[in-house]
């Protein structure tokens, strides 16, 4: 249902003329219409009794990309292209295979699509990094999302929250006409309440804005007096009739109502509005000096268009400016949201790189560049109308990740900037080109960066989580430290770091003892951690050989130790092997139960166990 304020123009589709003929006069009339569901229909016929070619493909696919069932118009895409197609086809094709997730397969047919259009920002986007994927899944979860019950089994977008009152978009009335473009019912403004426990009920449809027609999204004045809205050139009696089809096309126009009491009235056409083009999705800026809007109106760059227009104080309108490649794209952009900051921008996006349709980006537009929002807000399907409410800290947007275009919420994810400042502990001096990692508190790995010039790494994570950065350079032994559990919006860890020269010994190689887990014989992370020192020290004295005694806890039968103390011996050897010492410089010896360091007999604790379970580094010459 989005769709409709996303292609916005009512006016005729725009067919390969040359392609039509009487076997699929009837469908394309249907397809003209925008009722895709039925032309779909008519054209599986033509399918099924032979009378296919690549038009009719091309067109059986359109109608199913319009109704957004990404399977099947990713079938029939497929066979569409084995014949000659336009660029834009090809795009097309590329965003349904997106949206089920064929990433490879999607990235031959933008190929395609750039070298037919290498002039397209969406073309040069794409080849300036072709496998911008795993960059935008490995973003920092920024919100977590969660499903509305407000949502229908009918279309539900546009969310936006006023105070305690709650807006949304919804084609959910029964009563209503049937829309042939989706087969649901015409769409409504509906409102409902915003509770303190964040639940939403008692929607019911605004009487007074609503008409026969579609209505909605709707934004609303900080005094709540004023709303703009969206709806269809039919109420100023403004159409375009085409005879041979035997109908009458609107436009989508925006609206201005004001409130006397609780009641909208005094409904005006905006002067921009034109039979010539669509104008849609209003968003009010919190100073109300400024609406932003989405438009197919000339001197766009393509498609849709996020515009802006000034509200002066008299309540007259400015000259609507176009936002720009800095925002828009030769595809569609549509459904903007101006933040309470004033300079916050949220839009979406069939135009930019993304996960699959549309996709929801924000952009300061002060300055920089728009950003893809990630995951979860966004997903492989349709997901737009991202809105923020700055009193309550909580977003809505609108998806059809579960098939059908429901609400979901978004709670922003408390963040703090971990900055790990790495120097000398000697000298002091900062440390460029030191290995920071951060591990959460079940020693998961999250990131590894390397510190910059200024010897400096910052990692964002979440709020009131203990976390630990375990950081290593060669020349200095590896060192682990606390991050605190912290609200933000940062803090400050110093990670001094110990010249590694200091932890040898005339004897022995002295690193933190190098566990194992019970029973096993693998080198742990923490191992291969302490380990690493090791390696260094031997690389800095190439003349150092070293023995590797590996002892292990006095459970388990003399003989069963003394196996699993070699394999634990060996496991080390080979370790310190792979890391590129020469293997005449290091042996291993399996001492078993034989040398404990903790001697309690049967009466030890696991953590004397753990402790007799160790590795051991002496040097032999």
């Amino acid at each position: 249902m989005k769709n409709l304020y996303i292609a916005l123009s009512f006016a005729v589709g725009t067919l390969t003329v040359t392609a039509q003929n009487k076997d699929t006069k009837n469908a394309d009339n249907l397809y003209k219409k925008f009722e895709y569901v039925d032309a779909a229909k008519e054209y599986l016929k033509l399918v099924e009794n032979g009378k296919s070619d690549g038009y009719v493909y091309k067109q059986l696919a359109d109608s199913y990309y319009n109704v957004f069932n990404t399977a099947e118009a990713a079938k029939w895409y497929a066979k569409a292209v084995e014949t000659n197609q336009d660029a834009e086809t090809y795009y097309r094709y590329a965003q349904m295979l997106k949206a089920n997730g064929k990433y490879e397969e999607a990235n031959k047919q933008m190929q395609k699509f750039a070298s037919m259009s290498p002039s397209d920002s969406r073309a040069k986007s794409f080849k300036e990094n072709p496998n911008y994927v795993p960059r935008i899944l490995s973003k920092a979860k920024a919100y977590n999302v969660n499903s509305l019950e407000v949502s229908s089994d009918k279309s539900e977008f546009g969310p936006v929250l006023y105070d305690n009152a709650f807006y949304f978009t919804s084609a959910r009335n029964g009563a209503r006409k049937t829309y042939g473009w989706t087969d649901e019912p015409y769409l409504d403004i509906y409102k409902a309440d915003y509770n303190e426990d964040a639940t939403i009920t008692n929607a019911s449809p605004v009487t007074n804005l609503n008409s026969k027609w579609h209505d909605g999204p709707i934004t609303i004045s900080a005094d709540g007096n004023t709303a703009y809205f969206s709806s269809e050139s039919f109420k100023e009696k403004e159409s375009e009739k085409v005879k041979e089809l035997k109908a009458k096309f609107s436009q989508v126009y925006i609206f201005k109502a004001t409130k006397t009491g609780d009641t909208w009235g005094n409904i005006t056409a905006l002067p921009f509005n034109s039979k010539e083009f669509s104008c849609a999705n209003p968003s009010l800026s919190r100073d109300g000096k400024t609406l932003y809007f989405s438009s197919n109106m000339p001197n766009g760059l393509g498609g849709t268009d996020i515009w802006k227009v000034a509200v002066k104080e008299d309540g007259s309108f400015g000259t609507p400016e176009n936002l720009g490649s800095k925002v828009n794209t030769e595809g569609n952009e549509s459904f903007p949201f101006i933040a309470d900051d004033n300079k916050t921008l949220y839009f979406a996006s069939a135009g930019r790189p993304g996960l699959g349709g549309l996709d929801v980006f924000e952009i300061d537009l002060t300055k920089g560049e728009a950003t893809n929002m990630g995951t979860p807000v966004n997903s492989e399907k349709d997901d737009f109308s991202f809105s923020f409410n700055g009193k309550k800290n909580v977003g809505f947007f609108a998806s059809n990740r579960n098939g059908n275009d429901d609400i979901f919420g978004a709670i922003p994810v408390c963040g703090v900037d971990v900055i790990t400042i790495v120097t000398d502990a000697k000298t002091g001096a900062v440390l460029s080109g030191a290995k920071v990692a951060i591990l959460d508190d079940k020693k998961n790995v999250i990131a590894t960066e390397t510190t910059s010039a200024n010897g400096e790494i910052k990692y964002r994570v979440e709020c009131d989580k203990p976390y630990v950065v375990q950081v290593s350079k060669d020349g200095y032994e590896g060192n682990t430290f606390a991050v605190v559990k912290s609200k933000g919006p940062s803090t400050k860890v110093d990670a001094a770091l110990q010249p590694i020269d200091v932890i040898v010994t005339p004897d022995e190689i002295v690193l933190k003892p190098i566990f194992f887990e019970y029973d096993k014989s693998n080198i742990t992370q923490e191992g291969a951690f302490e380990l690493d020192k090791l390696v260094q020290v031997m690389k800095n004295n190439d003349k150092l050989v070293i023995l590797a005694k590996s002892h292990t806890d006095n459970r388990g039968s003399d003989r069963y130790n003394i196996n699993l103390s070699d394999r634990r011996a060996k496991s080390t050897v080979q370790y310190i092997i792979s890391k590129g010492i020469s293997a005449s410089r290091i042996s291993g010896k399996g001492m078993g139960e034989l040398e404990p360091k903790v001697d309690c007999g049967k009466d030890c604790t696991e953590e004397q166990h753990a402790q007799n379970r160790r590795s051991e580094f002496l040097i032999v010459k």
